[in-house]
């Protein structure tokens, strides 16, 4: 008996493991690529959370080196937006919200020009930009816009707003922005966090009118944002105790290769 019982266990837990893996997997990847998803998730989410910045550039080219290109940037926004309405919610009160009307309002336009065109680029010519994007974002010379007006602030949201939709990431580009502003450690984050949530908020706006079919990615949304959650706590509670600079520079490197090794994806399929 006792060991009819331990079989129904051990028959159990492998069914349970396998619906798992099926419930956070999709239909056009495989479970083990979904399980990586989802490490891959919080272990970027810990870079961000103990470095700063990285994480979310390392997941967008790890997921355009795997998985479709047609559901790279609306997944990657919908897992950002869960990250950045997360840290957004525990910090609300530093919200500048002078500059965030106005961001949001070029936000609007920049969201409805790319609506236009964003169901009509190339897919291989969209993973090329997202490669050359993040190229220029790790060692080009990033633009000092330092213009504070309310036509400044709508333009910084119209810009990084339209590209976003076709590269995915926009977040240096905005806190790039947001640091000319001279504010303070919590105002800035949760600024940038509250800008982002508008962002990526557009950007599944736009794509789900477009037709993506959010439903079928959207368990492995679900566990990659939970995945995320767990890994900014581990980040934080070790954001001291890590060498940053050596560990930015290996982060760097690591994305230069996988953006590269993206961008001959691309190149290999078009002119060859």
């Amino acid at each position: 008996m006792p060991r009819r019982d331990s079989s129904r266990y051990d028959a159990a837990r492998f069914y349970l493991y396998v619906g798992l893996l099926d419930f956070f997997s999709s239909e056009l990847i495989t479970p083990l690529l979904g399980v990586l998803l989802i490490a891959l998730a919080g272990f970027t989410s810990f870079l961000t959370a103990a470095l700063g910045a990285g994480g979310g550039l390392l997941l967008l080219v790890a997921m355009a080196s795997f998985m479709p290109m047609a559901a790279v940037i609306p997944v990657h926004g919908l897992v950002q937006l869960g990250s950045n309405a997360n840290r957004m919610l525990l910090t609300y009160r530093y919200i500048d919200k002078s500059m965030l009307l106005y961001f949001i309002a070029g936000g609007l336009i920049g969201a409805l020009a790319a609506s236009f065109v964003v169901s009509d680029l190339p897919l291989d010519w969209m993973k090329l930009a997202v490669g050359v994007f993040v190229l220029f974002l790790l060692w080009g010379q990033k633009p000092k816009i330092r213009e504070s007006s309310p036509l400044g602030k709508a333009l910084a949201g119209l810009i990084t707003t339209f590209l976003s939709m076709f590269v995915g990431a926009s977040g240096p580009l905005v806190g790039s922005y947001l640091h000319s502003k001279g504010y303070d450690k919590m105002r800035f984050t949760d600024t940038f966090s509250a800008s982002m949530t508008m962002q990526h908020s557009l950007k599944a706006l736009v794509y789900g009118v477009a037709g993506f079919a959010f439903w079928q990615w959207l368990p492995l949304v679900i566990a990659m944002v939970a995945a995320g959650v767990v890994g900014t706590w581990l980040g934080l509670k070790l954001l001291h105790k890590i060498p940053a600079e050596k560990f930015q520079r290996v982060v760097q490197i690591v994305l230069s290769i996988l953006s590269i090794n993206l961008m001959w994806q691309a190149v290999d399929v078009l002119f060859f």
